[in-house]
């Protein structure tokens, strides 16, 4: 009985290769959106009024607009308008997804640095220090504490949904899961779709856990070094 809740090796194969396709879009996408929302994080605090609106009009376009709808002006209608032929879907599944994490992160960090009390900033700046030495040396590291909890629940949204590079063409472990269930009607041996889903299921679990896990040593080891929030 316990046998009918796995699949066969081949299956599991094809599986754990869209799982590593998976992995390597969530880390392109996490690399672009952690370095977007740092930038615009803090360009929104900027003390220039056209830097603040330029940040502010990315925020919102990117939260605005519906991360498979970016997804799409990434593989269909950005090659066009810069006639490059065409963007391979890795490429335009990081892009979508890796702009859309740093319009959110964004302004976690921006909430964060705005958290920090007013006596660091006093502090920083009778110690003589300049803008990016204050924010790098004062600011930003009892910011960290305070952007690491709501950053990895960002980070395991991100994860669910790059599900959606499966629909262009990318053959991560949704796409791979597809597949499965779209051989199920010429197979002799069709995998019951209840328990194909269930395998799925567990895959993203995992992935969602060891990032949560990564996220909760993160935690730990900043509130040691930089203080409790």
């Amino acid at each position: 009985m316990l046998d009918d809740l796995f699949l066969n090796s081949r299956q599991y194969g094809n599986l754990l290769e869209g799982t590593w396709v998976t992995i390597q879009v969530i880390a392109g996408s996490f690399a672009l959106g952690t370095v977007m929302a740092l930038i615009m994080g803090i360009a929104r605090l900027s003390t220039r009024k056209w830097v603040r609106g330029a940040a502010l009009a990315y925020i919102e376009v990117a939260r605005g607009v519906a991360a498979v709808i970016l997804l799409f002006w990434m593989f269909y209608a950005v090659p066009i308008l810069f006639g490059v032929g065409s963007m391979p879907p890795m490429i335009a599944g990081i892009l979508a997804l890796g702009l859309n994490m740093g319009a959110y992160g964004a302004e976690i960090v921006r909430g964060a640095i705005q958290s920090v009390p007013k006596g660091q900033y006093e502090a920083a700046v009778a110690l003589n220090l300049s803008d990016r030495d204050r924010l790098r040396d004062i600011i930003l590291p009892q910011a960290v504490p305070i952007i690491l909890p709501p950053y990895g629940n960002l980070t395991i949204e991100v994860l669910k949904g790059t599900a959606l590079v499966s629909l262009i063409t990318l053959s991560d472990l949704a796409f791979e899961t597809q597949k499965i269930r779209a051989n199920n009607v010429i197979s002799e041996d069709p995998v019951p779709l209840p328990i194909l889903y269930l395998n799925t299921l567990v895959i993203y679990l995992i992935l969602a856990q060891v990032i949560a896990y990564f996220f909760k040593l993160a935690e730990r080891r900043s509130a040691r070094k930089f203080g409790s929030a």
